[in-house]
């Protein structure tokens, strides 16, 4: 007689072996997914430099091709007094040019639950990154009292420290009130906008120059896929209060004698300063279509690197930044030859031009025929550069041109840059709109 019953019971322990392996291998499975999961741009708020107030008046300076710098407005310093067309000469800026965005002075604190009392000693980067945040909340359709409690995310790149500058220069130490620590310290600019939505999420501020905002979209991303948050605001400010920084850049010799950013130019002499802030809203792309929200483009891929040892503490590295696109492009699953259209740093330097556009053909340029050149772009021929929040505002101009099926015109842009080989690279610069 055979023993049915052993065999059964080993065919059981067989089964739950199978099952638990099937189980294993799905989870596994989804965790892959998971760390490329595309995700969605569902809101977006900004403020920038020629009146811009949201998307819609910043998509019609970009497509009216407007240009958004001014001189220096006279309720920040006296510009006569500190210009200088020398810009070795001591205490000097060599500019008389930059971006700003109106009424920074102007904030309704009772709307936000803050004392008018502690509003004074709050760093109007603060006060902006506030209201931007909720415009931006309003904008992706998100109800600020559904959220609340919820594990919502904010990663944000801020540098300046104009205002605690400020503060201090005013008074001495007498403008130091039991409110001046959190109205100047960067880590409360991400955290009081947790605390006043009631955002239980990570809360990060951070500050990697240049690329602030746009890393604080990566880490958001990462937080996502994740799980860490379900929903995240990211996204940068910058604020011009003090002269200071503009006698730095001016020693450095990179401050465009004319203010403009003039990118990919032969005149290219240095950049212009702005201000500003841009916040984008993002949510995994299965929770948007689950939740019915208004998608306007997807991050498919992000990554994050350093130029490491190159000539100079600030310059650039052409063989970084090759390599942080193609880490990039492989997270995002999307062959170079897909890309039509790139958001340049585009600064206007002599030295930063030819090594980004070298870097963008070295990469996007292969299996790329001429007849289908790579597009490229920089929004800061219209606006400046905003510093800590440059990339976020960048990032939002590609996808209003998305959503518009349009790239704006690049201005400023009257002889190509003889230091690049444009006729050896599939690379090209709209200097009209076109049709996307």
């Amino acid at each position: 007689m055979t023993n049915t019953m052993g065999e059964n019971k080993q065919l059981s322990t067989v089964k739950r072996a199978l099952l638990e392996i099937r189980e294993l291998r799905g989870k596994l499975e989804a965790s892959e997914r998971s760390k490329s999961e595309p995700v969605a741009i569902i809101g977006m708020g900004c403020r920038v430099p020629g009146g811009v107030t949201d998307p819609e008046s910043f998509w019609r300076l970009m497509n009216d091709g407007v240009d958004g710098i001014g001189e220096i407005p006279s309720e920040r310093w006296d510009v006569d007094a500190l210009y200088d067309p020398d810009p070795d000469a001591p205490g000097k800026m060599s500019t008389r040019w930059g971006g700003f965005i109106a009424d920074i002075d102007k904030f309704d604190p009772d709307f936000f639950g803050i004392s008018p009392r502690e509003t004074v000693s709050m760093d109007p980067q603060q006060r902006l990154l506030l209201e931007v945040a909720y415009e931006s909340l309003e904008n992706a359709c998100q109800s600020p009292e559904n959220l609340f409690g919820s594990q919502t995310g904010v990663f944000i790149g801020i540098g300046g420290f104009d205002y605690w500058q400020l503060q201090i220069q005013k008074g001495e130490r007498k403008n130091i009130d039991a409110y001046f620590a959190t109205g100047t310290t960067h880590s409360v600019a991400a955290g009081r906008l947790s605390y006043v939505l009631g955002f239980q999420g990570p809360s990060i501020a951070m500050d990697t120059a240049c690329s602030s905002s746009l890393v604080a979209v990566h880490q958001a991303v990462q937080s996502l896929r994740s799980g860490e948050c379900n929903l995240a605001l990211a996204g940068g400010v910058n604020l011009i209060l003090t002269p200071e920084l503009y006698i730095n850049f001016s020693k450095t010799h990179v401050m465009a004698a004319d203010g403009r950013c003039k990118a990919f130019d032969a005149r290219a002499d240095g950049f212009v300063r702005s201000e500003g802030c841009g916040i984008v809203v993002l949510k995994r792309v299965a929770d948007a279509l689950r939740d019915g929200d208004n998608i306007g483009a997807l991050i498919r891929g992000s990554a994050v690197n350093q130029d490491g040892r190159s000539s100079g503490l600030t310059a650039p590295n052409g063989p970084s930044q090759q390599e942080v696109i193609r880490k990039a492009l492989a997270n995002a699953g999307v062959k170079p030859a897909q890309v039509q259209f790139v958001e340049a740093h585009g600064t206007g330097t002599s030295l930063g031009d030819p090594i980004e556009v070298q870097a963008l053909a070295a990469v996007f340029g292969k299996d790329r025929e001429k007849s289908n050149p790579l597009l490229i772009g920089s929004v800061k021929t219209n606006i400046g550069h905003l510093e800590t929040a440059a990339g976020i505002v960048g990032m939002m101009k590609v996808v209003l041109a998305l959503q518009h099926q349009k790239i704006p015109p690049h201005l400023h842009l009257q002889e190509l840059n003889p230091h690049i080989p444009w006729t050896d690279i599939p690379v090209t610069v709209p200097r009209e709109g076109v049709s996307w």
